[in-house]
């Protein structure tokens, strides 16, 4: 049993006194440049019992009231734990099916990854791995929220490279017990989810470690003695990057303390088959504000030599109302993203601005006009070049890819405790 990373945790599920449409919320990343969005939220929950008020969403990172909204996430995770809303489920596994917008079902496991097997670093050969840039400068706001925190809600999620899809779609929900269905706002869908039971969890354990098995790894990816990459980051890169910085600074802290038993050492997450047909890579786009516009677009044409003479990578730069597609006849990165992204660090860097990171087309383009600033719009990954690419290659360049749209998102349900 648990040879690999991903193993059953004790997980806590709302029960039935809780409105599960009003308790379950988007992952705290998404809309952060639509504050109504959120406002939106607050007003469908109307007090009710929900995660809301045990997360932060990046909308607010900023505000000068980040410190308050901390200690206010804290006390609400301890009067939802006093006040015994939670049902625990010991050992579990949670089997889950998410009917997307679009109308396309998503599977996944939840449970929780062990972190002493997950390095963040570039070039790191651990069995779980960031597939793109950490921004190290990302994660101290997010360990202020998870110091002092009893409970962790994350919304990450982990991919498997399960092409005969031996680990997830091997489930037969008819044979489990249903912990929860319910609808989710802000036109998310739906999901329901069910216990995994002892035995199905020992077959999945089984699956795993056939997947980690060094010699067929290597003949999969036409490798030679490389270290196996089971678990490849897909949405909630920052979180358990969070997750592993706080786990870190416990052990430094307590150095004569055993702690390979405490709840932090793990996060819960969530694995999805890279092969899901309800997987579609797209691209996160640039948006750029409060910048002299003219200066950068010529700064970016002449440093990535930009025409319209067509090369394999290329942009579409919106201004003004305007939208012009340009390829990069000097590219500083395998993917456009990468030239990019090159650019525009040293540029902010040297003339100041700032910099959002933005789904969907439509939404790009609305912000820019808004902000009166630069919307830069990416061609999508291929999905299939994703854990070939990391594994040769080490991690991608920040905010490559996202795994479908906005409203598809994982949403906030199961809660775990990290404090001892």
């Amino acid at each position: 049993m648990n040879s690999t990373a991903f193993r059953s945790g004790d997980i806590l599920i709302p029960n039935d006194s809780v409105n599960m449409e009003k308790w379950a919320v988007i992952a705290c990343d998404q809309y952060t440049g639509e504050p109504e969005y959120w406002d939106a939220v607050k007003r469908n929950v109307d007090g009710a019992p929900s995660s809301l008020e045990l997360i932060l969403p990046e909308v607010y990172l900023e505000n000068d009231d980040v410190a308050q909204r901390i200690e206010t996430i804290h006390d609400s995770m301890e009067k939802y734990l006093n006040g015994g809303i939670f049902t625990e489920y010991k050992n579990a596994m949670i089997y889950v099916e998410r009917i997307q917008s679009n109308g396309i079902v998503r599977k996944g496991l939840i449970g929780v990854i062990d972190l002493e097997k997950y390095d963040f670093s570039k070039g790191s050969s651990s069995e779980v791995r960031a597939t793109e840039a950490t921004v190290i400068e990302r994660i101290p706001p997010r360990v202020k929220i998870r110091q002092g925190a009893a409970l962790e809600l994350p919304h990450i999620m982990i991919l498997i490279d399960d092409p005969e899809q031996t680990v997830i779609e091997s489930v037969d929900k008819n044979n489990l017990k249903k912990l929860y269905d319910t609808g989710l706002m802000q036109n998310g869908g739906s999901i329901c989810g069910y216990l995994v039971d002892e035995s199905v969890q020992e077959k999945i354990d089984s699956a795993l470690a056939a997947l980690a098995e060094p010699d067929a790894f290597n003949k999969k990816y036409g490798l030679e003695n490389s270290h196996v990459l089971l678990y490849a980051m897909g949405d909630g890169n920052h979180s358990l990057a969070t997750a592993k910085e706080y786990y870190e600074q416990l052990k430094k802290a307590s150095p004569d303390k055993d702690l390979s038993n405490h709840p932090a050492r793990y996060a819960l997450v969530e694995i999805v088959n890279l092969h899901s047909d309800a997987l579609k890579f797209e691209a996160i786009y640039r948006l750029l504000y409060d910048v002299d516009c003219d200066k950068l677009i010529a700064g970016l044409t002449e440093n990535l030599a930009l025409s319209e003479e067509p090369a394999e990578q290329w942009v579409n730069i919106v201004c003004r109302g305007q939208e012009k597609k340009l390829y990069i006849h000097n590219p500083s990165s395998n993917l456009a993203v990468g030239s990019l992204q090159n650019y525009l660090d040293g540029y902010l860097k040297a003339n100041g601005g700032k910099i959002d990171y933005i789904h969907g087309v439509d939404n790009v383009k609305t912000l820019a006009e808004r902000h009166n600033g630069i919307a830069f719009i990416l061609p999508d990954m291929d999905k299939s070049q994703l854990f070939p690419t990391v594994i040769k290659d080490g991690a991608l360049p920040r905010k490559t890819f996202s795994m479908g749209h906005a409203d598809d998102k994982r949403f906030y349900i199961e809660a775990r405790r990290i404090s001892e």
